[in-house]
């Protein structure tokens, strides 16, 4: 190629139209004008396309120089365009300019003047701006499209960093941010462009770590402002100067994440900070790229902290943290399939806590809840890792155990957790007990699937229920039922409960009355309450058989209220009759007992009808008295101040103490149906018995026998002074109508509403002198209980 030299000004040969245009206007038109002359090599600039490519005005030199400021990795195909060596179409180049920094030119070539072939004649425009603007525009949809798909923010920023290399021409760019707890920066993310050099970079930046205020990101993170960096081996501020010029770094831009929250809190994960080896100047571009990332980082932010709530919904039980029921059994079945696929073995431990509904009553929902977090945190602590915890309703939790083969570390666990359980949980100076049962299944002995495995587990801790609770039990097959009929039977005491809550809200539930008659007179001196439970079909389920399992359901606790609000109901229809001072026993759960609105909610009851409290005696066993015994006596002392009165029932079967006896506010005693049996022959029951009545009497307490069947047994209470006595000899459980029709055919004329006069039993009562009872002064107070009768 010739010597090529360059000229200012168009060259004198070319035509006048041409060289006519005044600076002037190709500045207004945001142009210059270049020619070529490819025989001698001379380039001739216009005075706008010498100051675009930062030429002197003064001097001609070569085509290299006139293009000296071009970038070079643009050169040679500028260079082909500018002599016409290809194909005759626009090209942008970029231009670094000691004056103007980077910034980028379009050369576009004009067609050939047929007279003038041999001059090569093209436009220099500055497109920076044009350029900038389709930048930060493609950057933007291509962070879009990243941050969318991305999970976590430090993903989000570390694909930032690589975007904005690649469009904005970066060699190297990285990501810092706080240590978790180390109060000091630190390299996270790096990228850069494919050169060996840049990796040495990267290994000096990964080691640093800075203070806030230290070096330039650690002032960068510090003051929240943008630093630019010209000249990266003389600025003091940058601590890898040594580094960065070895590498043949030049220039950089550093600069905070910064993004403000939806509630107006302002966030700073970290800063981002990008280097080049050309030696760029501010670009105003810059800080409107950090504004866009900053804006684009926030709508991630936000997105990903939604994102967070709704997996926390959607897998998290909100109240104690734990795998929630869905996401819990999402868990069991992958576990089984996977268990399949690899010949594992796992166990399922089923908890069901006992006594907690109680205390939700008694203490309200708040208490409940501190106990569920309580022993939610403990079972966490206590799963083995890779264990899987759940909650998976109520008090029922699971924790899914893998490669369980070892039993002695299975029977360990659920050991752990009855301890765990038992402990008190403190809730505002009370310390709050419950315990659990536990029932444990195992893969694949006792089921292949996840029902197959909870309905296992179920029915083992349904075991631990009717042995007494706060216990444990693995599924058995080698139990007296095969595993159909265990599954059976827990698939329809399921249906029970699930049939029991319609019942309840249906009117499926009937009270009827059994009479506690005078065993010396033969007068009616009041009834108990029992539960009768009659299906829509006609058929009837026996109370030995619901009652059991409303217990363990903590359904007894509703049902008990009904039976006391449907007691009162009924003695309030019999004001102005004969019976309408009739007293009523109603047995109450335990669960009632430890309630301290109960008192409260059944004054209300009693005032609201005009049934005045004395008539209604409640009841409760020797048991209940011993699980929260502090609390059930607290409760049984207000509902006697009411005027409520209470019994003790079963009395003979528990562990009260004389002690306990002498300070409880009860006004009766029932002898347990036990004792009552074997009476006539038994010389021990009669013995209890003849003890019972005197403790009761030196106590001023009635004495009421349960399970009266024969006139053998009737006899022997009346010798031992036996006051009161109920049993089907005396009468069965009618409906209230009934009951008032028996009482009738049995009074006398001269009988008046304000006696309970005699009651016709079925077969007349024996003749026998009882000494007067006296009037019991106290009452008592017990967890209630359903008669079963």
């Amino acid at each position: 190629m010739p010597a090529a030299s360059t000229q200012f000004g168009p060259p004198r040969h070319l035509p006048a139209p041409a060289a006519a245009c005044p600076q002037h206007l190709e500045q207004a038109a945001g142009f210059g004008q270049w020619w070529y002359d490819p025989q001698t090599g001379v380039t001739h600039l216009s005075p706008t396309a010498a100051e675009y490519l930062e030429m002197p005005t003064r001097s001609a030199s070569g085509l290299g120089v006139c293009l000296g400021h071009v970038v070079e990795d643009d050169l040679p195909e500028l260079i082909r365009l500018w002599t016409g060596a290809q194909p005759q179409h626009p090209l942008d180049i970029r231009v670094i300019g000691l004056a103007r920094g980077l910034r980028w030119l379009r050369v576009t070539p004009l067609p050939t003047d047929p007279a003038r072939p041999r001059w090569r004649h093209g436009l220099l425009q500055d497109v920076t701006a044009l350029t900038h603007a389709a930048v930060r525009e493609r950057l933007g949809y291509a962070l879009t499209e990243y941050l969318i798909g991305t999970h976590t923010l430090e993903d989000a920023i570390s694909n930032v960093i690589q975007l904005i290399c690649r469009n904005l021409g970066w060699e190297w760019g990285a990501y810092w941010n706080m240590e978790d707890g180390g109060g000091r920066l630190h390299c996270r993310h790096f990228w850069h462009q494919p050169d060996a050099r840049l990796e040495q970079f990267s290994a000096v930046s990964s080691t640093l770590k800075m203070a806030p205020g230290e070096g330039l990101v650690g002032r960068v993170w510090a003051t929240g402002s943008a630093e630019w960096v010209e000249d990266m081996s003389t600025d003091p501020r940058f601590l890898r100067r040594g580094s960065a010029q070895m590498c043949g770094l030049w220039s950089g831009y550093v600069f905070p994440v910064t993004y403000v929250s939806d509630n107006g809190e302002r966030h700073r994960p970290g800063v981002l900070e990008f280097y080049s080896s050309l030696a760029r100047q501010p670009e105003a571009q810059l800080p409107k790229v950090s504004a866009t990332i900053g804006a684009l980082i926030a709508q991630t932010a936000q997105r990903l902290e939604t994102e967070a709530v709704i997996h926390r919904l959607a897998q998290i039980d909100e109240m104690t943290e734990l795998d929630n029921r869905a996401h819990f059994y999402a868990q069991l079945n992958r576990h089984c399939a996977l268990s399949h696929r690899k010949g594992r073995r796992f166990a399922l431990m089923f908890i069901d806590l006992d006594r907690f509904k109680p205390i939700n009553d008694a203490f309200g929902h708040e208490a409940g809840n501190a106990v569920l977090q309580a022993f939610a945190q403990r079972l966490r602590e206590l799963a083995p890792p890779p264990a899987r915890v759940g909650r998976l309703g109520g008090d029922e939790f699971a924790v899914l155990v893998p490669d369980s083969g070892d039993e002695q570390a299975l029977a360990a666990l659920a050991d752990a957790v009855l301890a765990a359980a038992s402990r008190p949980i403190s809730y505002e100076g009370v310390a709050l007990t419950v315990s659990a049962s536990i029932g444990v299944s195992r893969f694949p002995e006792n089921g292949q699937t996840g029902p197959e495995l909870l309905r296992s587990a179920d029915a083992a801790m349904y075991r631990v229920k009717q042995n007494g609770r706060n216990g444990s039990n693995v599924f058995s097959t080698s139990s007296p039922d095969t595993l159909a009929q265990q599954r059976a039977k827990l698939a329809q005491r399921l249906s029970i409960e699930t049939e029991l809550h319609e019942a309840l809200q249906t009117g499926q539930l009937r009270l009827v009355y059994q009479p506690i008659v005078d065993i010396a007179t033969g007068a009616l001196h009041g009834v108990e309450a029992l539960i009768r439970w009659h299906k829509p079909d006609g058929t009837t389920v026996p109370p030995d058989v619901f009652i059991p399992i409303a217990e363990q359901s903590d359904l007894i606790v509703d049902i008990g209220r009904w039976v006391l609000g449907q007691a009162l109901r009924d003695l309030a229809s019999l004001k102005g009759s004969a019976l309408q001072k009739l007293k009523v026993h109603v047995n109450m759960a335990a669960s009632e007992f430890t309630s301290s609105a109960l008192p409260e909610m059944l004054g209300a009851i009693s005032t609201g009808l005009e049934v005045p409290a004395s008539q209604v005696v409640l009841e409760l066993t020797e048991g209940m008295l011993m699980r929260q015994p502090e609390q059930v006596r607290r409760v049984m002392h207000q509902l006697r101040e009411i005027g409520f009165e209470i019994s003790l029932d079963d009395f003979g079967m528990g562990h009260s103490s004389l002690a306990m006896l002498k300070s409880l506010p009860i006004s009766s005693l029932k002898i347990d149906r036990s004792f009552v049996r074997d009476l006539a022959t038994g010389e021990r029951d009669r013995a209890i018995a003849q003890t019972i009545v005197d403790l009761g009497r030196h106590l001023q307490l009635e004495v009421i026998a349960e399970g009266i069947e024969s006139a053998d047994q009737l006899e022997v209470l009346g010798q031992c002074g036996c006051a009161f006595g109920q049993g089907y000899l005396l009468g069965r459980p009618l409906p209230l109508p009934r009951l008032i029709e028996s009482f009738l055919d049995g009074r006398s004329a001269a009988d008046t509403p304000a006696r309970v006069p005699a009651w016709k039993p079925p077969c007349p009562a024996p003749a026998v002198a009882v000494p007067p009872m006296p009037t019991a002064a106290a009452p008592c107070t017990r967890p209630l209980r359903l008669a079963r009768a």
